[in-house]
């Protein structure tokens, strides 16, 4: 599988913006050996950051969860994200990632050193998906872990190999992304994307419970959705509702709002609950 070349990238690290991919850990870093990182996205596009200051927030959440020291305040993240943002064209698609990690162990060699904490603010561009680009997905053998094996509370580097070779499994069998289950069967999440269907043009989706990421676009989606008087139901989903769901789509920090198009053997149509959540999104980040 071929690498992708890097995007045009600036990267804020140790006082100043520099140009590119800037090596920041070494061989012994903590963050580098031990997994212990940290980092959240948010998205420039349109001219518009829908949700930075939530996305900021997160991150310092995060790093408090996997044992490290939240170092920049909410305001400061935003602050640099808009001024790194102006560095590009105004119209340019950009992904926006703060990012906390270890540097040196604690009182223990994998325990993180909190004051050892180091951090970096990295804008690169990254195309979005066309409106009604959608999706193939399947179910994966892999599952999410439950609460008391990992830490889930945190947007952490360490639980994404995890959703990788789930990715890469759904390749090889000629889909785009995967669903994945929790510990006792019941539907989590896509691989990089939380997930919706609509049966009799009611919204479901699966309940937080602690194994997956509550994203905050799926949030907002929610109450979106909620506020234009759609009924949304977050409950437990088999894959067997989504095998006979009217309309799939999925919400993200990458593509936002995104239409699945196949599962498996089985077309789908982008439709109008689809549109309507990101018709919805869409004014939302441009007020």
């Amino acid at each position: 599988m071929a690498v992708k070349p890097w995007s045009r990238t600036w990267t804020f690290f140790e006082g100043d913006w520099h140009e590119g991919n800037v090596p920041i850990m070494g061989a012994r870093s903590h963050g580098a050996w031990a997994g212990t990182s940290v980092f959240d996205g948010a998205r420039a596009f349109e001219g518009v950051m829908p949700d930075l200051a939530l996305h900021c927030a997160r991150v310092n959440r995060s790093a408090e969860a996997m044992m490290l020291a939240p170092l920049v305040s909410v305001e400061e993240w935003v602050g640099l994200a808009r001024d790194g943002a102006a560095r590009f064209g105004k119209d340019a698609e950009l992904y926006l990632r703060p990012f906390y990690w270890a540097e040196a162990a604690g009182f223990s060699s994998i325990v993180p050193g909190a004051d050892s904490t180091r951090w970096c603010l990295t804008i690169y561009e990254a195309a979005m998906a066309k409106p009604n680009s959608g999706i193939s997905i399947t179910l994966s053998p892999y599952r999410r872990p439950s609460a008391d094996s990992a830490p889930l509370e945190a947007k952490a580097g360490c639980l994404y190999p995890n959703n990788a070779r789930a990715m890469v499994e759904a390749h090889a069998r000629g889909f785009d992304n995967c669903l994945l289950r929790d510990q006792i069967g019941h539907i989590a999440e896509l691989a990089i994307a939380n997930i919706f269907m609509v049966k009799d043009r009611t919204v479901f989706t699966p309940a937080p419970n602690g194994t997956f990421l509550d994203g905050i676009t799926r949030q907002r989606v929610i109450g979106l959705l909620r506020g234009a008087g759609v009924e949304v139901n977050e409950t437990s989903l088999r894959y067997a509702d989504f095998e006979t769901a009217d309309e799939i789509f999925s919400s993200g920090n990458l593509h936002k709002v995104q239409p699945i198009t196949r599962i498996d053997g089985r077309a789908l149509q982008p439709g109008p609950m689809f549109r309507k959540a990101r018709d919805l999104y869409w004014e939302f980040a441009h007020r």
